[in-house]
């Protein structure tokens, strides 16, 4: 995508059926696509939502229409897209893994999801707008790679999860040259926060946390809430352009677990194969995209933010971790057990 920047487009280019903008969304069930669905809901321009995922959104909609789809089901998941006639294309459809699922189930519903909700969008003629969730896990973190990328970076994955992602950008891509449609790919540090689904915030909070002996790369976060707020901002301005989405500041592994008075253990070469299976019979599974952030950080410049959604994140990433701890509660993810979230 690199940094291109458009002028933002205006609600109501396209109307469909006399109403102002009707916004197909995947991941809805999701704590994440939930809170967008509401905030979406108080938008009196928006006609109409429609929402799609394999669980039921996690609080009651007031306007949103919502239909339980595999996202693996071609057949249903392009049926529903097409009767919608959407005018925006929300793809929330990013499924972390050892999140809401295990890690074979979270990447077969991110890739084929992708394929089969951007694929049906591309082929309606009401859209003129993608909006497209990704990570910073895209840039990758080896010794070549950039410390603190850009948009303009080149997007070279060294996890599995970095690499589905970078997989969805194709496909957003493909799908919106396809209809001529501007395309925004929200690229988010990982997204942590209380009730939120996330492997590096279940790993964390474990009472005993094995870290690098030398945890001193640091690695950026957003929170829910303000990842929502992005998402919502987004679909209404929709600029043509990648756009990192993180907070302010950054915590080395040491200090994220000191600040939740949990107990450090260095671990180093082979030991993180103990550690992670250790972690995983205690409910907190550890993808290798999460070991790579303790090990070499994940940060990225989110400096065009401002300028390419006109808005800023409320928390910085001490504020993020500090909320994490303060929740008291926390839902463990057993080996081949899925919760949804």
């Amino acid at each position: 995508m690199g940094s291109e920047r458009s002028a933002p487009l205006r609600w109501g280019a396209t109307a469909v059926n006399g109403g102002f903008v009707r916004i197909a969304m995947t991941g809805m069930g999701g704590e994440l696509g939930t809170r967008v669905a509401s905030l979406l809901e108080s938008d009196p321009r928006i006609d109409a939502i429609l929402g799609l995922d394999c669980d039921p959104p996690r609080r009651r909609l007031q306007r949103a229409k919502f239909a339980i789809c595999d996202p693996r089901d071609r057949d249903a998941v392009v049926r529903a897209i097409t009767d919608f006639e959407p005018t925006a294309m929300l793809h929330l459809g990013v499924y972390e893994p050892n999140a809401r699922a295990s890690a074979r189930a979270a990447i077969e519903r991110t890739r084929q999801g992708a394929r089969y909700a951007l694929g049906a969008a591309a082929e309606c003629p009401t859209v003129d707008r993608f909006i497209i969730r990704s990570g910073i896990e895209v840039y990758g973190r080896s010794t070549s790679h950039a410390a603190r990328p850009d948009e303009s970076r080149e997007t070279r994955p060294t996890s599995q999860f970095g690499e589905v992602l970078a997989e969805v950008e194709q496909i957003s891509r493909n799908a919106a040259a396809t209809r001529g449609a501007s395309l925004t790919i929200l690229r988010f540090a990982p997204i942590v926060g209380p009730h939120f689904p996330s492997p590096l915030g279940r790993y964390l909070r474990l009472p005993v946390v094995p870290i690098p002996p030398m945890a001193e790369l640091p690695f950026a976060l957003i929170h829910q809430e303000d990842a929502a707020a992005a998402i919502v901002r987004a679909v209404t301005v929709a600029p043509d352009a990648a756009v990192n989405v993180a907070a302010p500041g950054a915590v080395t592994p040491y200090q994220a677990v000191r600040l939740g008075g949990r107990v450090p253990v260095p671990v180093v070469g082979p030991a993180w194969v103990v550690a992670r299976a250790i972690s995983a019979v205690l409910g907190s599974p550890v993808p290798d995209h999460v070991v790579e952030l303790l090990r070499r950080g994940r940060v990225a410049d989110w400096s065009a933010v401002s300028d390419l959604l006109d808005w800023q994140p409320t928390r910085s990433t001490i504020e993020v971790v500090t909320e994490l701890f303060e929740w008291a509660s926390v839902v463990y993810l057993r080996d081949g057990e899925e919760v949804a979230a």
